[in-house]
């Protein structure tokens, strides 16, 4: 009786396994098959080295650059691949990992043994040393000759409330894209926000959307725009899961409406 249970089990998770590897598969070859430039860049913070991986538009002029901040589940191949799309569409995509020089054994994403290991890690990270990433990625972006000195930061999960947290530390971006991510919990934190921050959150999401009320009252106190929109019946991570054309069809959908609305505002 058990081993008749164990053979039906075996299968399932070798399928999902499979599908698991295909999905991969196809944004590894995305990214082999783009005709944009990538790169690898290495930039002092401090003590430390940020490493990021940076995709070039195909344009005959200086445009804006984007900073995209991982999940928490650091700097995978989806978001590098978001980088390659977002360049596409004529932006400068620059995404550093937030777990560069994470310690003596683990100095990127890449170095550690599962996604878990790399969530676990990010919650431990330094707050000061996430704004101190950021701001040489910042300051790299505004003075690079490709770029027309117009950054803003798109950050999803994690990346989101960082992204959030990022427009409370500099006057100087363009905007903030919010996906799923949290506003600050003190709403004093919000005094300094000068770039208009824009939020993207599933219906199915409470955790999240939970805060969305308090974010919105913080801002308008101040004057401040905050200006979302929440997707019907897309859940948490929808951007990731509505890019694969097997996902559930409303985190498509989602994503898709994202996607247009993230395209007008980067535009404007």
């Amino acid at each position: 009786m058990k081993n008749s249970l164990k053979i039906p089990t075996l299968i399932l998770l070798t399928f999902i396994l499979s599908v698991h590897l295909i999905a991969q598969d196809k944004v590894e070859n995305r990214l082999e098959v783009s005709p944009r430039h990538h790169e690898w860049v290495e930039l002092a913070a401090g003590d430390k080295t940020l490493k990021s991986f940076i995709v070039y538009p195909q344009v005959s002029e200086p445009v804006k650059a984007v900073i995209i901040i991982h999940e928490n589940r650091g700097l995978t191949d989806w978001v590098r691949n978001f980088a390659d799309q977002l360049a596409a569409e004529g932006y400068i995509a620059f995404a550093p990992d937030m777990l560069s020089d994470f310690n003596e054994e683990f100095s990127q994403t890449s170095d550690f043994p599962s996604s878990d290991d790399a969530r676990n890690a990010i919650y431990e990270l330094d707050p000061k040393c996430v704004s101190s990433y950021l701001n040489v990625a910042f300051k790299y972006l505004k003075n690079l000759p490709a770029a027309n000195g117009r950054v803003s930061v798109i950050g999803f999960c994690w990346g989101g409330s960082q992204s959030f947290r990022y427009a409370t530390n500099n006057p100087d971006l363009k905007e903030a894209l919010v996906f799923y991510g949290t506003g600050p919990k003190e709403s004093i934190k919000y005094m300094n926000i000068q770039a208009p921050v824009y939020g993207f959150y599933g219906e199915n999401d409470q955790r999240v959307n939970s805060t969305i009320d308090a974010s919105k009252k913080a801002m308008d106190n101040y004057q401040h725009i905050f200006d979302y929109e929440i997707y019907e019946g897309a859940g948490h991570a929808y951007m990731r899961s509505g890019d694969d054309p097997d996902g559930p069809e409303a985190n498509i959908m989602a994503r898709n409406k994202s996607w247009e609305r993230m395209l007008m505002i980067l535009g404007q």
